[in-house]
C-alpha cells in the first residue's frame, strides 16, 4: 500500500470516529464505499474486494464503537436496560449476517448494501416528527429485534446505529442514551460480525498478505489509528446538539452513501 493510499485511510479514520461519537454508529457507512474505491488502487482483486471491506469495517468498528461506547458512559449516556436486552440478538445476528454476506454471490453485495442504507435513510428521516411511542417492548421482543439488527449490520457492514437508535429513540429512550446505547451494541456486532468473516475467509484462495480471513489488517490498522481519538469530540458534540439535529444530519448522510453506492 502507497504512502498517498494511506493517508488517505487515516484522514477516512478520523472521519470514522466523528460520526462514531456524534451519531453512535461504527463507521461502516463510510468505510465499505471507501475500501471499496481504495483497495482495488492497493492491487486487490475485485472478486474479493466487497468481502474484504465488509470484514475491515466491522474491525474497524469494534475500535470506533469500544472508544465512543466509553466517551458516553462517562458522560451518561447508556440505558442498561436495552443494552441487557438487545445484546442477545445482536450477537448471534451478528455471525449470522456474516455467514449470508459469505453465500450472496459478489456483484449483488454492493447493491444490497445500498438499498439497506436507503431504507434506513428513509427511517430516520421519516423519524424526525414522530412522537416515542413510550417504553420498550418486552425482553424477548427486544432481543428478536436484536437479532435482525444484527443480521443486517454485519451484512452490511455497519455497527447498527443506523437501525438501533432510531429503533431504541422510538421507544421512549431519549436520543443521547440512544446514541450511547447503540455504541455498546455495534462493537458486539463487529465483534460476532468480524469473527464470522474470519471464519469463513479463511478457506478462501488469493487473499492479500497481512489478511486474516476477510479482514485486511493495513486498512484497519490505519482506519483504526486515527478514529479512536475523535470518537471523544463526536461524542461532546452529540451532547450539545439537539435530538432533531442529530437525526437531520444522521439522515441526509444515509442517503448520500446510499446514492453512492447504487449508482456505483
Amino acid at each position: 500500500m502507497s504512502i498517498e493510499l494511506l493517508i488517505v485511510l487515516l484522514i477516512v479514520g478520523a472521519f470514522v470516529g466523528l460520526l462514531a461519537g456524534l451519531l453512535g454508529i461504527g463507521g461502516g457507512l463510510v468505510v465499505v464505499p471507501a475500501l471499496m474505491f481504495i483497495l482495488p488502487y492497493a492491487g486487490i482483486s475485485e472478486k474479493i474486494v466487497i468481502q474484504l471491506a465488509l470484514a475491515t469495517s466491522l474491525a474497524t468498528i469494534i475500535v470506533t464503537s469500544a472508544s465512543s461506547a466509553l466517551s458516553h458512559f462517562k458522560l451518561g449516556n447508556v440505558d442498561f436496560y436495552a443494552v441487557k436486552w438487545l445484546m442477545p440478538g445482536v450477537i448471534g445476528g451478528g455471525f449470522l449476517g456474516a455467514t449470508i454476506a459469505d453465500w450472496i454471490p459478489n456483484q449483488y453485495l454492493p447493491k444490497i448494501f445500498g438499498v439497506i442504507v436507503l431504507l434506513l435513510a428513509i427511517k430516520m428521516y421519516l423519524s424526525i416528527n414522530t412522537q416515542s411511542k413510550g417504553a420498550l417492548p418486552s425482553a424477548i421482543i427486544t432481543t428478536l429485534w436484536g437479532g435482525g439488527i444484527g443480521i443486517i449490520s454485519s451484512l452490511a457492514g455497519i455497527g447498527g446505529g443506523s437501525l438501533s437508535v432510531p429503533f431504541l429513540n422510538r421507544h421512549g429512550v431519549e436520543m443521547r442514551k440512544a446514541v450511547g446505547s447503540s455504541s455498546i451494541c455495534g462493537f458486539v456486532i463487529a465483534l460476532s460480525g468480524m469473527v464470522g468473516f474470519i471464519v469463513h475467509g479463511f478457506a478462501v484462495k488469493g487473499l492479500p498478505q497481512y489478511s486474516i480471513g476477510y479482514v485486511y489488517l493495513p486498512a484497519l490498522f490505519a482506519i483504526a489509528s486515527t478514529s479512536i481519538f475523535t470518537t471523544r469530540i463526536g461524542a461532546k458534540l452529540a451532547v450539545r446538539l439537539s435530538t432533531s439535529t442529530l437525526k437531520k444530519v444522521f439522515s441526509i448522510f444515509l442517503m448520500f452513501v446510499s446514492a453512492s453506492m447504487l449508482l456505483h
